[in-house]
């Protein structure tokens, strides 16, 4: 069934053809199970968070989609699993995906940051004499105003790789600044 509001339609015709539905048991409901459980909520369903599985049973029974199921229907029914999923709608749900966003950007600032400072060690001399040592903010700017010309040289080539991730670094750098202006925007 495909994740979409028709797929989300079609396993509501299927299971409306089971019976009286008491609740919805979803695990994930933060992350995969995030669409049903707005579609469900939004179709006026109760639906209950369900925790993964203990590992026990998972060991005893073994991994599989039907056991999955039954496990967290079981605790649906017997009143184990009674958490309300969070809505995902509203401010905190707008704040948590800017983080999201924003913390992936910083994790990549760094990454590029750091292939700088490896491709520092490998240039050749005289380049290196003119980087090594800087720090961040002043290896990004010089790396990034290079103009290597032709690739005809290990040098020309050194330059043209190294302004690449100093390019991308400021990318980021101004990608982490507007998200986090607005999450400031949003109270976050």
């Amino acid at each position: 069934m495909p994740v979409t509001v028709c797929g989300y339609e079609e396993l509501e015709r299927w299971y409306r053809s089971l019976g009286q539905i008491q609740a919805f048991g979803i695990e994930g409901t933060g992350s995969y199970g995030a669409g049903p459980t707005r579609f469900l909520t939004d179709s006026n369903y109760t639906v209950v968070e369900v925790n993964r599985q203990d590992r026990s049973v998972r060991y005893r029974k073994g991994k599989s989609a039907p056991t999955d199921a039954e496990m967290a229907a079981r605790s649906v029914l017997a009143g184990v699993a009674d958490a309300t999923p969070k809505s995902g709608e509203g401010e905190v749900e707008m704040i948590r995906m800017l983080e999201s966003a924003k913390n992936s950007a910083v994790v990549a600032r760094t990454q590029a940051v750091n292939q700088m400072k490896v491709l520092v060690v490998t240039v050749p001399a005289g380049l290196r004499e003119r980087l090594d040592g800087l720090g961040t903010s002043a290896l990004v700017k010089r790396c990034g105003s290079f103009r290597p010309g032709h690739l005809d040289t290990p040098t020309a080539a050194a330059k043209y790789t190294l302004r690449s991730p100093a390019c991308r670094y400021r990318q980021l750098n101004k990608e982490i600044q507007d998200l986090n202006v607005s999450r400031d925007r949003l109270g976050g």
